[in-house]
């Protein structure tokens, strides 16, 4: 059995290695456009200096050798044709595949502004190939304007802020990570960066750019006329899926590559996994549909069911917060919070049971509430404080086959 992997994230890698762990003599090739394997996650300890890009590895050093697994590395799938079953690299090699995952990940959405996607002094965020362009030229660089302030903005503004550099941060909403926390557990950090030297424009947006004859952006204008001084541009406004050369006969792209409950895609023993489906930007879910997908590319029939909502993890300047599930309430839902000087949680409850809840500060018990949002649990009648639950509330019981969580009458 041929299988080709297209990536090394997380879903690439992990596919990889679940698939050597089903098929011990199949063919396993993969392809990525960086040559080295990289968390992204880590990317902002490379802009400070703090890991080299072998230090910002996840898998063992040997991973491809111990595994009998052929990397080419530095190289891109240009064309992909499902008829012939067949993958065109970048260099013209033809690989032929009898099984293909395509785990190409995201690309950074460059918004049309201005000279943002012309100038030379423009980056996102999402490679290594990334990270090295943008730690090259804020090696000259004293401002920094970052457009975005989710959880790749303000990492890249951590990063290179421990290295000295002046950073000004637009964020459209009225708070920095407007996604993962609400304004009071995102003021805590706001207080943080600032602190150090960062400076916010909230609820402002970029409207035009002005560039010099060297294709170098100067100022970026806000849409309120005001214009801040550059030297280089990180964008972190979002993302979209790395799709370029994976329009194959049967495969359908809409905002991502669509794939069924068993991540395959319209085309035969083709699958899909990761950011490049569209349906979770979050490292834990991209591995286990890397898994998924695997397990069924080798025979399997296993349905990925992504019933854990979007979880976040967040440390900067030592406060760590962790969010799971919604952070909007909605009409009819009861929120409670609870703040000290050293902690806050937040929690939203919807019709009986757990939608969301935001932990900063002391998140030591948080698994007991990613099982409650994931089973979707009902807490209902339990009529002890809501933050000091615990598995003791609960018991495991079959019914029809499954494991479930219940409360104790």
């Amino acid at each position: 059995m041929e299988y080709v992997i297209l990536g090394a994230g997380a879903a690439g890698m992990k596919a990889a290695a679940t698939i050597r762990k089903a098929d011990k003599d199949g063919s396993i090739t993969v392809v990525s456009t960086d040559i080295y394997v990289h968390s992204r996650c880590m990317l902002h300890k490379y802009l400070s200096g703090e890991r080299d890009e072998k230090q910002l590895n996840f898998v063992e050093e040997d991973f491809f050798e111990k595994n009998r697994i052929r990397w080419i590395a530095g190289k891109t799938a240009g064309k992909l044709d499902t008829k012939e079953k067949t993958v065109i690299l970048d260099n013209g090699e033809v690989l032929n595949y009898d099984k293909l995952l395509i785990a190409t990940g995201a690309e950074s959405f460059i918004p049309p502004v201005g000279n943002l996607r012309e100038a030379e002094n423009v980056f996102g965020l999402r490679h290594l190939r990334d990270a090295q362009a943008i730690r090259k030229m804020a090696e000259k660089a004293e401002n920094i304007v970052i457009i975005g302030s989710g959880l790749v903005g303000l990492d890249a503004a951590y990063g290179l802020m421990e290295t000295g550099k002046k950073v000004s941060i637009v964020e459209m909403a009225e708070q920095i990570l407007p996604v993962q926390l609400d304004k009071t557990g995102a003021a805590e950090y706001q207080k943080r960066f600032e602190a150090a030297g960062a400076v916010f424009y909230l609820g402002r947006k970029g409207a035009d750019t002005r560039m010099d004859e060297n294709k170098k952006i100067t100022e970026l204008i806000l849409d309120n006329g005001e214009a801040l001084p550059c030297d280089m541009i990180l964008v972190a406004a979002g993302v979209r899926s790395a799709v370029a050369g994976m329009d194959g006969e049967g495969i359908v792209i809409d905002r991502g590559i669509q794939v069924n409950g068993y991540l395959q895609t319209g085309a035969p023993d083709v699958y899909a996994a990761g950011d490049v489906t569209g349906l979770s930007g979050i490292w834990p879910n991209a591995q286990k549909q890397g898994e998924t997908a695997a397990l069924n590319m080798c025979g399997a029939q296993v349905l990925y069911e992504d019933r854990y909502a979007l979880k976040n993890t967040i440390n900067f300047f030592g406060l760590v917060s962790m969010c799971v599930g919604e952070i909007l309430s909605k009409e009819g839902d009861v929120v409670i919070a609870r703040e000290d000087s050293h902690n806050y949680k937040r929690v939203i409850l919807r019709e009986g049971k757990v939608a969301g809840v935001i932990l900063q500060g002391d998140i030591s018990h948080a698994g007991i509430w990613q099982y409650l949002i994931k089973n979707q649990i009902s807490i209902t009648g339990i009529e002890k404080d809501i933050f000091d639950l615990n598995f003791g509330d609960f018991y495991g019981i079959k019914d029809n086959g499954e494991y479930q969580w219940k409360t104790v009458g």
